[in-house]
């Protein structure tokens, strides 16, 4: 029987190996590591990076014919004329006013039905009915724009104009129901999580106390969490106001000031979406195209920031 002995010259010359290849592989993970470390760095940046540089190329393109614009005239003025030969008109106040038109009466249907759902899925609903019907809400988000805009054209235009016997159907109440229909899901989903924030002693009080489910709701749950809700509307406000092509095929496309809910109108979005692609580089129709795009840009800056100061209100309470 033989028995194998190790060399200790070997064993020693294996085992100096062994320690000089730790630092290199030390020094490998920690390259790898700084790597992922900057890339997610970068990843966090980016949406930054992306609205700076998405505003730089608006502004770029709409700034040279600032020195030529009245504002009085280019806010205030209903008259819509940029391809005159003789006196072109750059008028967008009929264009605003039919944004904000189709968005507030956007926002009239939606925000009840969309805290209502979420007072309903946080607080009355369980179980399977309460996944099932989250993942429906969730399917309203995930349905395109255009498939909104066929559907106000071909199903609900005729069900307007035959319901209120109106002669067109493709109006500012056609748009505000699709805009309703697409804001719901964002609000049910921000209006769920600030009814979840409540504590449960809040809820624990009110039932000791005697309330009943309503009684709890009404009182309790819906005074506690209204800066989120209201974060859940106003976020439901830039969901609408920044819509393109629903409003561009429902709402009749007619530069005017709406004296009815069953008028069309224009809004902002739909103006650059189909006069954008008609237009020549560098021409004062193009330019000021660019400027409705910075005007849209602030009005939705605005609102999503007053929406993420009401959240960040709701996390230092």
């Amino acid at each position: 029987m033989q028995t194998s002995v190790t060399d200790p010259q070997t064993a020693a010359r294996g085992a100096s190996a062994a320690t000089r290849l730790k630092p290199r592989r030390w020094r490998l993970a920690m390259l790898a590591e700084r790597i992922i470390e900057a890339v997610i760095h970068l990843c966090g940046f980016s949406a930054i990076i992306f609205v700076f540089g998405i505003f730089f190329f608006v502004f770029r393109e709409g700034a040279p014919f600032l020195a030529k614009l009245k504002w009085g005239e280019f806010l205030f003025s209903i008259d819509w004329f940029p391809t005159s030969q003789t006196h072109p008109k750059y008028g967008v106040g009929a264009l605003l006013v039919g944004t904000l038109s189709v968005t507030g009466l956007a926002m009239v249907i939606a925000v009840p039905f969309g805290l209502g759902a979420a007072v309903f899925v946080s607080e009355f609903c369980t179980g399977k009915a309460k996944e099932t019907l989250k993942v429906v809400i969730e399917l309203l988000a995930a349905i395109p724009s255009v498939v909104w805009g066929f559907v106000g054209l071909t199903v609900m235009s005729p069900i307007i104009i035959k319901t209120f016997q109106v002669p067109i159907g493709v109006n500012m109440f056609n748009g505000a129901l699709l805009l309703a229909l697409m804001s719901v899901p964002i609000m049910v989903s921000i209006g769920e999580d600030a009814l979840k924030a409540v504590p449960d002693s809040f809820r624990e009080a009110g039932i000791a106390m005697g309330a009943t489910k309503w009684q709890l709701v009404w009182r309790v749950l819906l005074p506690a969490a209204k800066n989120g809700l209201l974060a859940a509307a106003l976020l439901g406000v830039g969901r609408a106001i920044g819509e393109t092509m629903a409003v561009l095929m429902a709402t009749g496309h007619s530069v005017r000031i709406p004296h009815s809910v069953f008028d069309p109108v224009r809004t902002l979005t739909a103006t650059i979406a189909a006069e954008l692609g008609e237009t020549s580089k560098g021409s004062d129709h193009y330019q000021t195209l660019f400027l409705i795009g910075i005007l849209l840009f602030s009005i939705t800056f605005v609102v999503n920031l007053t929406a993420d100061l009401i959240v960040k209100g709701i996390k230092r309470t």
